[in-house]
């Protein structure tokens, strides 16, 4: 099997080791420039356009050519990636660009950088507008009449680009009172909130001032590769360097990997076994607005930041303290943020390993003991098991061993828990699988030239032959879907929980200077999506991810996370599918009765119908994206927010917060009598569903397997 990048890869890792020279915290930028300077393309740049454009052209995956319509795609996915809220270009300029909206892909082939340069240069003019505009209107001593009743839309996906400086500056002057409440509700002074605000758009200014030419051309030329499809994009050299870091595996921080969106530092993964793993504080698309040191530190605003400079305040040496102001992913409008406090340590990869629990659950007035074995990623030691050491870290080593002890413990079922686990190895994905089925294929692998690999298990050995059950989520992609699909398509066991994220793309890295060994300047680096996962059965996995065979009730609406969200996703589709030997365990005739009985619990149990009208007021709270620019409204959709977030906390569908002390329903078994543990009523649910499993398998009418 060919190296393989099938993890989903976030921008920057906060956990590299520190040195004794980074142990101040510096946010000075290096370097400035003036906002009435051009910034213009060096001489390398054209050489790595050239290259990427010959690599993507030629070995995507997708073989998409490059044209009109390409052009089109290319050109509006840079215009958003430059003013993504429409908040600084007029409709004039939009208009203006125009003209060159079919001629991108002559500009790739030619290797012309000028008009993509001269479209940022542009909007770096009209940012500078809209600064002097701010820095004005806040040197009122007054700005802002929070008696005023006016509202706000959050959302500016749908806004029109404004057609006048007028409509612009009114625009940012909603935005700016919004942001004032917000800190005037958290029980800031006037004249505090109107400093704050300065200080948070001065910093805005220095950030932009230190955008160079580097990170245009990276800007410009991720447009057209994010146009082929969202897991293919191109390193600038600094970029690149920072990947071989991140890669590194030398961890030390707070264990999340951060990237830019819309002026604020987004969470894009928790690392398994850092602080904010561990506390179960920061999830995917949480937004950090402000960063403190230590326990008496003062709050950094770091709104509208570079993810560098947001790093360098994050990142430290192990055992310091570090503050973070965080909205929630899953925030309402109008919802004030969290502070959460971490200290900083080396990440523990053992934290990353698999582990194990039984959970007593009560079905029909039976007590099952069901054991759980949760696995965070995907892991292997691969330099290890090159050097053939016989420890070496590896999910299904541990995974055998935890069965074992499982297996003495008598349990009933087992439960292995695939939620928020984005990936790793597609070796221990297959050889994982290898452990419940006799022997047989795994996945597809099918290459841009159509060329199909299958990877099989081919031990015989079953290390666990019992009722499983196999819980996902939405966060559940890449080599977690590989498993469940092949789990799911054997009729091994049952999936429970929702859609999985749809990850089905393989990436490889490339390295531009290896196609030109002579060239002194460095150009960077392209992550190139080259081949597509299928499952056994010839369906990929790719956008549609895995179906459950049994969905719980969730927070999210369809394709509003995972790669349906994605607008330049591959599309689904299928193979010819394998010659596979189905297992006795599941049928339709079962699956039908376990949903029927869930279904019966939905309508009996108090918990559950609670869940569900927790979940259906949040998601329909969520779709009004209109704030009140009112004080004493905005106070109240504040306080309301705040009850239906507390809501989903009570419930346990919200794990953002360790403080929790609820009395699990699935008492863990054989702990301390005296500790409490954090409510999970869908570890609980399926902990049923396995229950009921193990009952109604019994019945003679619903066994027997089929050939396929």
């Amino acid at each position: 099997m060919k190296k393989y990048l099938i993890t989903l890869i976030p921008v920057v890792l906060l956990g590299w080791q520190r040195g004794p020279e980074q142990q101040k915290v510096d946010v000075t930028p290096a370097v400035e420039t003036s906002m009435e300077d051009d910034i213009k393309p060096i001489p390398a740049q054209y050489k790595a356009e050239e290259l990427t454009t010959r690599i993507l052209s030629s070995y995507h995956y997708r073989k998409t050519k490059l044209n009109d319509s390409l052009s089109e795609a290319i050109f509006d996915k840079y215009i958003e990636s430059i003013d993504h809220g429409k908040l600084y270009y007029l409709a004039a300029d939009i208009a203006e660009f125009g003209k060159y909206k079919n001629s991108f892909d002559d500009y790739l082939q030619k290797r012309e950088l000028d008009v993509p340069f001269e479209i940022y240069n542009v909007f770096r003019r009209r940012y500078k507008e809209r600064s002097d505009y701010i820095q004005t209107l806040l040197k009122e001593a007054k700005p802002f009449d929070y008696a005023a009743d006016e509202s706000m839309n959050t959302d500016r996906e749908k806004a029109t680009w404004a057609k006048s400086t007028d409509e612009l500056n009114d625009t940012w002057r909603k935005y700016l009172k919004s942001e004032a409440l917000d800190l005037k509700l958290s029980g800031k002074a006037d004249t505090a909130v109107v400093s704050m605000l300065r200080d948070r758009y001065k910093n805005r200014d220095r950030a932009l001032g230190r955008i160079r030419t580097e990170q245009v051309f990276q800007m410009y030329m991720n447009a057209y590769a994010e146009s082929m499809d969202p897991h293919t994009s191109y390193m600038a050299p600094t970029s690149a360097d920072r990947f071989k870091q991140e890669m590194s595996q030398s961890l030390e921080g707070i264990g999340a990997l951060l990237g830019e969106e819309n002026n604020y530092i987004m969470i894009k993964d928790v690392i398994p076994g850092g602080p904010a793993f561990k506390g179960k504080q920061l999830k995917k698309e949480d937004k950090i607005i402000a960063v403190a040191q230590g326990d008496e530190g003062k709050m950094v605003d770091i709104i509208g930041w570079f993810v560098d400079d947001a790093v360098k305040l994050i990142k430290g040496p192990k055992s310091t303290v570090v503050r973070l102001q965080v909205i929630s992913a899953d925030a309402l409008s109008g919802t004030p943020p969290k502070e959460y406090r971490l200290v900083r340590e080396k990440i523990k990869l053992e934290e990353q390993r698999a582990k194990s629990e039984i959970v007593s659950i009560n079905s029909a007035n039976k007590d099952f003991k069901i054991g759980v074995i949760d696995i965070p990623l995907f892991y292997r030691d691969f330099e290890g098991a090159q050097h053939k050491e016989k420890e070496f870290s590896s999910t299904t080593r541990d995974v055998q061993k935890l069965i074992t002890e499982l297996q003495t413990a008598n349990v009933d079922g087992i439960v292995i828990d695939l939620r928020n686990n984005g990936g790793g190895s597609l070796t221990e994905a297959v050889s994982l699988t290898g452990l419940f089925i006799n022997r047989g294929p795994v996945v597809q692998v099918k290459e841009g030239q159509g060329e199909i690999e299958v990877q099989s298990d081919n031990d015989p050995a079953i290390a666990y032959d019992g009722p499983m059950a196999v819980m996902v989520n939405r966060f559940s992609a890449s080599a977690s879907e590989i498993f469940a699909a092949a789990i799911q398509d054997y009729k091994r066991g049952i999936i429970v929980g929702e859609q999985t994220y749809g990850k089905g793309t393989v990436q490889t890295l490339i390295d531009l200077n290896q196609w030109v060994p002579k060239e002194t300047d460095q150009l960077g680096q392209v992550k190139l999506t080259v081949a597509k996962f299928y499952r056994i059965n010839g369906s990929s996995t790719q956008l549609k991810g895995v179906m459950p065979d049994l969905e719980l009730p969730t927070a999210f609406k369809v394709n509003e996370y995972g790669e349906g969200s994605q607008p330049s996703a591959l599309p689904w589709d299928q193979i010819p599918s394998s010659k596979y030997e189905l297992a006795n365990n599941i049928n339709p005739k079962i699956v039908d009765q376990l949903r029927e009985k869930y279904t019966q619990r939905l309508k009996s149990d108090e918990e559950l119908k609670t869940l569900v009208k927790t979940l259906d007021e949040f998601k329909e709270a969520r779709e009004n994206k209109v704030v009140s620019l009112q004080e004493s409204k905005r106070k109240i959709e504040r306080d309301d927010a705040e009850k239906k977030r507390a809501a989903m906390k009570q419930l346990g569908e919200d794990n953002t917060d360790g403080d929790d002390e609820d009395e699990v329903d699935s008492k863990v078994a054989e702990a301390p009598k005296d500790v409490k543990k954090k409510k999970d009523i869908y570890l609980t649910e399926t902990g049923r569903m396995l229950a009921d499993l193990i009952v109604i398998s019994k019945e003679p009418s619903l066994a027997g397997a089929k050939k396929k």
